[in-house]
């Protein structure tokens, strides 16, 4: 896996100040997408063991809510191995720390719940199980709404993962 960029002390991409990290490749290629440049899987460096660390030092201190997963699109199925054994190891490292992921995928489909699943592959629910809110779906540019918090249009849930995985209906997080 390839990584676009992480930024540090970012307050944009969830509660708090985060750790961000834009992951490359997304097939969604939503219309106008902010970060178009993230689609190509070759984009940016390779994800490996320092770059791991840099994170997980970078979400240490104190004052850092946690971490975000962007993109690109965290779910592309060539994505979810990667990130899977490093958010084992980051919840490891950091137990109390939350994390955010950005997909453009719903999570019923993420779930296999809307007939055929592209993003569904083995690590998934277990990836699903280590983040605390999903904002989901596509960005969809005929509902774009600058006044929404965390997310671009409309259609686009910030779900409680936990309470949601729990229930098994989608709790939200914020309306």
């Amino acid at each position: 896996m390839n990584y676009a960029e992480i930024k540090k002390n970012d307050i944009a991409n969830g509660e708090g100040v985060r750790t961000s990290l834009f992951v490359s490749g997304c097939r969604n290629r939503c219309k106008n997408c902010f970060n178009a440049v993230t689609w190509d899987f070759l984009y940016g460096k390779p994800f490996d063991q320092a770059v791991e660390d840099d994170i997980i030092a970078s979400t240490r201190p104190r004052w850092i809510s946690g971490l975000s997963l962007l993109g690109g699109e965290p779910f592309e199925p060539e994505n979810q191995a990667p990130l899977l054994a490093f958010l084992r190891r980051f919840r490891t490292a950091l137990p109390g720390k939350t994390v955010w992921c950005y997909t453009g995928f719903t999570l019923e489909e993420l779930l296999g719940k809307s007939g055929e699943c592209r993003a569904c592959t083995p690590y998934t629910r277990e990836l699903l199980g280590l983040i605390d809110i999903l904002v989901d779906g596509r960005y969809e540019e005929e509902l774009a709404d600058i006044t929404l918090a965390f997310r671009g249009s409309k259609n686009q849930r910030v779900l409680n993962l936990s309470a949601t995985l729990t229930t098994g209906e989608p709790v939200l997080y914020l309306e």
